[in-house]
């Protein structure tokens, strides 16, 4: 059973608000009492817009999963896509004060040696940086959680989103801790997504 839990009574109601919980396949009430689930893209940087006309963010973090618990001010779990690493000080700068200590965040960047996991400690909270090599975020969640597939395939989104949440609570592994200035020596060129892509 789905819970009645509202997006604006949690640490994603100002998110919401701002119009940056884009492309959603999932915003609402998990199966948990008073939790909700986010999957889609949070957009870091508007383009300029022209009248009324709705463009993509210039600059979002994709494939986003997160859930938020009514009554907490801060989002408990969030993982995602950084197309680059320099793109961590957006995130955290637009996620604010929503972000916690007590919060488990991973972010799989596409420009960091895919041998390397780093712990980066930024506005007020610890990120994992990981390579992303399964080509989905949600791959590579599920592997670094030791969570199965085929367990989960029976499951909806909601249902998907509570187990992969539930899991990372318990994540204690520690990697390297760097700086953000750190990182930025160490990541790689920004690839393209756009190229070799049919026109």
């Amino acid at each position: 059973m789905t819970s009645t839990a509202s997006i604006m009574n949690t640490a994603l109601a100002r998110l919401e608000s701002e119009g940056r919980l884009v492309n959603s396949v999932l915003k609402g009430p998990t199966h948990k009492p008073g939790r909700v689930g986010f999957r889609g893209d949070i957009a870091l940087k508007f383009q300029a817009k022209l009248a009324d006309e709705a463009r993509p963010p210039e600059i979002s973090t994709d494939q986003i999963i997160a859930v938020a618990e009514e009554g907490q001010d801060y989002i408990a779990f969030m993982a995602g896509f950084l197309l680059s690493f320099e793109y961590l000080k957006m995130l955290a700068e637009v996620v604010g004060e929503s972000l916690s200590p007590k919060g488990k965040y991973f972010m799989f960047c596409d420009n960091i040696d895919l041998s390397k996991r780093y712990q980066v400690d930024f506005g007020g909270a610890t990120f994992y940086i990981l390579p992303i090599d399964e080509a989905t975020v949600y791959n590579e969640v599920l592997e670094l959680l030791y969570l199965e597939k085929t367990e989960l395939k029976r499951l909806d989104t909601a249902g998907k989103v509570d187990a992969i949440a539930d899991k990372a609570v318990f994540f204690t592994e520690t990697f390297p801790k760097i700086t953000y200035e750190e990182g930025l020596k160490l990541m790689g060129p920004v690839r393209n997504l756009y190229e070799n892509r049919p026109v």
